[in-house]
């Protein structure tokens, strides 16, 4: 299959921050973001004793990582869902808790890879970037019916874009003439109104844009914003969440929840920890990890991973226990 060619990033040290969560007989991950099943392959393989829900809102991705994952029988499931559902996938699943929760986050390869899809610049498409294909707004739809204010704060505030409010001004300008319809169009849009020194610098003109729309039509941030403390509430004690952030913004959300959730709950001059206020999580990785130059060498995705760990280790309310 043409998607087992993509090697997930970091991929042996995420499965060294999950083992020790599922080391145990019936153990159970829920892979949030399963896409081509690397992640899970690799957890499967090395670590016997567990099983794994994988969910992805992409029903091709389903179907290709059902297929890669077939010889795995029974230790596999896989459901069509967003991963801000989580507590109800693992309900759904006969589960009052789970052992270890991973996040890789962005785009997958196989959207990437899918020229239909939208999602690459490098090749004129149609603008869907829908991550679910049967449902929601497409690219198109943001580009064609937007405000310019609401374009610049999407392509400001999620892409990191300095030209966001020229790119947003000259989109409503030219979609008077012409709807969006496909990629290429845009691209040549952001050629024109990107000055010449700045797309000699920090990578393809469109490269900013392209994900700034990616995370709007799917509401990435929106839905890790309800998903971090979904996952953090579905863990047993000894269970750990395990996330690979690509965004600044994805990543400070992460920071912060674990933060949260790792932060004694006293006056910091109390001699003592008073017992029922010490937190119900450790943090497992010591800020946020990085891939090393051999791996960005082989696989440039790399190059912007920030890689979060917290274990937890004691019951909370409202917690799985």
């Amino acid at each position: 299959m043409e998607g087992s060619r993509h090697v997930p990033v970091m991929l042996d040290r995420v499965v060294d921050l999950l083992a020790p969560a599922l080391e145990r007989p019936g153990s159970v991950l829920v892979d949030c973001t399963l896409g081509l099943g690397g992640h899970t392959e690799a957890v499967l393989t090395r670590l016997p004793q567990a099983r794994v829900i994988g969910i992805d809102r992409d029903l091709e991705a389903l179907r290709l990582s059902g297929e890669r994952l077939a010889p795995f029988g029974d230790r596999f499931v896989g459901v069509h869902a967003v991963y801000d559902e989580i507590a109800d996938v693992v309900r759904d699943q006969g589960l009052d808790h789970v052992d270890a929760v991973l996040f890789d986050l962005g785009v997958s390869s196989m959207q990437l890879d899918v020229r239909e899809r939208g999602f690459a610049y490098a090749e004129d498409a149609p603008l869907d970037m829908r991550m679910d294909g049967s449902e929601g707004i497409t690219a198109a739809d943001v580009l064609n019916t937007y405000s310019s204010a609401e374009l610049t704060r999407v392509l400001r505030e999620y892409g990191e874009e300095k030209f966001a409010k020229r790119i947003a001004d000259t989109v409503v300008r030219v979609r008077e003439t012409e709807p969006f319809t496909r990629s290429g169009r845009l691209v040549e849009l952001l050629y024109d109104v990107i000055p010449a020194p700045a797309r000699r610098t920090g990578g393809h003109p469109a490269k900013r844009t392209f994900q700034a729309l990616r995370m709007e039509v799917n509401d990435e941030l929106g839905v890790l914003r309800r998903a971090l403390p979904a996952a953090l509430g579905v863990i047993g004690v000894g269970g750990r969440v395990v996330v690979e952030a690509y965004h600044s913004l994805e990543d400070r959300m992460v920071k912060r929840a674990f933060v949260d959730v790792t932060r004694l709950d006293v006056p910091e001059d109390l001699p003592f920890v008073p017992e029922g206020h010490e937190p119900p999580m450790r943090m497992v990785t010591r800020g946020a990890e990085v891939a090393d130059e051999r791996e960005i060498a082989e696989n440039p995705r790399a190059a912007s991973v920030r890689l979060r760990a917290v274990e937890r280790v004691r019951p909370d309310r409202g917690a799985a226990r």
